[in-house]
């Protein structure tokens, strides 16, 4: 067996009803606090509530749509004026990448892209970032207990990370309770990204006992309770998908992840698009790929069995095969009507200039293999729909 490390938020906090563990925590890291939210801050109103019961100063900043390096220093500046002590990012994926990104900045001196891998230095940051309170408001990114920032440069056209330990929130709390009345399209969206992440994670080459355990777990949960909530929005669903993100959130940051996240950062760097609906567009044909390469190529693989295990996972068949369960995968995203890359722009005179760019993506290292151009090119065209 060989080593590995492992490294989350430094408290997670998992439960209906567990939002009010923040204003008594915020309390306990400073006096003035940071909201970022979403494009209204409506649904913290709970949130916001507490922070005025416990007697804390806050302001609020707006990430009204996947975060840019010009609104993380908007917010940054937003936040040293205020003299914010502490972040509490309140919303999906892109609000706490966001209060990540922010909260690194209050602390530490220079210019964000002295810290951006690809486009800036890819300096390492040298002091902890302000406290982080991460609250995430939907079941899909995992981004409350991982260490990287992502953020988009529509300069550049490309998604960058902002990665360092020092970016893991002080405290995550994980409420099924805020992910009660999400409509179904972002159900579907951000539910299909975390069972990508589970997926990846655990056809990673850097899987490990420990993300093994919580992938097998989140795939199982997540098998049985995407289709329910997305349908019926109950709140058992909503609670397995909750716990089902968290435990994605907790494998990719410590095993990486694969083909579909290498594609999904040039794609939404070049394009406007959702990245739930695009790792979802992906997951079919990148597994179909995916296992066609490593039969041919690498026969003796001992992550070809994990297939078959991720097929009886998803089908509740034990004996089912790796197709069955690539089947299921495709049919969901047909249940969930899940547009093609097509939808968002993504055309044939596309395909090789996204694929020569997930080529080189942080992502595509913990896939199961090396993938060629002809075979990332087919994984495009087959999403495109």
């Amino acid at each position: 067996m060989s080593a590995f490390e492992f490294a989350t938020a430094t408290r997670i906090v998992f439960g209906p009803g567990s939002i009010k563990e923040a204003a008594p925590a915020a309390k306990s890291f400073g006096a003035r606090v940071l909201v970022v939210t979403g494009k209204t801050s409506k649904r913290a109103e709970a949130l916001l509530a507490g922070l005025k019961a416990a007697h804390l100063e806050y302001g609020a900043f707006q990430v009204p749509e996947e975060p840019t390096t010009e609104m993380v220093m908007r917010g940054a500046d937003e936040a040293r004026k205020q003299r914010c002590e502490v972040v509490i990012a309140f919303g999906g994926g892109s609000v706490i990448d966001a209060g990540k990104a922010i909260a690194a900045l209050i602390t530490n001196d220079g210019r964000l892209l002295d810290y951006l891998e690809v486009i800036g230095k890819g300096k390492a940051l040298e002091k902890s970032a302000a406290p982080l309170i991460a609250i995430p408001t939907t079941a899909g990114t995992g981004a409350e207990v991982t260490r990287n920032a992502v953020l988009s440069s529509p300069e550049h056209r490309v998604k960058v990370s902002l990665r360092s330990p020092f970016l893991l929130p002080r405290l995550a709390i994980v409420d099924p309770e805020l992910t009660y009345d999400l409509p179904p399209h972002l159900t579907a969206f951000t539910g299909l990204d975390a069972l990508t992440q589970l997926i990846e994670a655990y056809l990673s080459i850097r899987a490990n006992p420990l993300t093994d355990a919580l992938c097998v777990e989140g795939i199982s949960r997540a098998a049985r309770s995407l289709p329910q909530a997305f349908g019926k929005g109950g709140k058992e669903g909503r609670e397995d998908m909750a716990l089902a993100s968290l435990f994605s959130g907790l494998a990719l940051a410590n095993s990486g992840l694969g083909a579909v996240h290498g594609f999904a950062a040039p794609i939404g760097g070049m394009f406007h698009a959702p990245h739930g609906a695009v790792c979802a567009a992906l997951l079919p044909p990148a597994m179909h790929v995916n296992l066609r390469a490593l039969r041919q190529r690498q026969p003796c693989s001992p992550i070809l069995p994990r297939f078959d295990f991720i097929a009886g996972l998803l089908t509740g068949d034990k004996a089912a095969a790796a197709e069955d369960g690539i089947q299921w995968l495709y049919q969901l995203t047909r249940d969930f009507q899940v547009p093609g890359l097509r939808e968002h722009g993504i055309r044939e005179e596309h395909v090789a200039e996204v694929s020569a760019k997930a080529g080189l993506a942080s992502s595509m290292k913990g896939n199961p293999l090396p993938l060629n151009s002809a075979e990332r090119e087919q994984i495009l065209r087959e999403a495109l729909g």
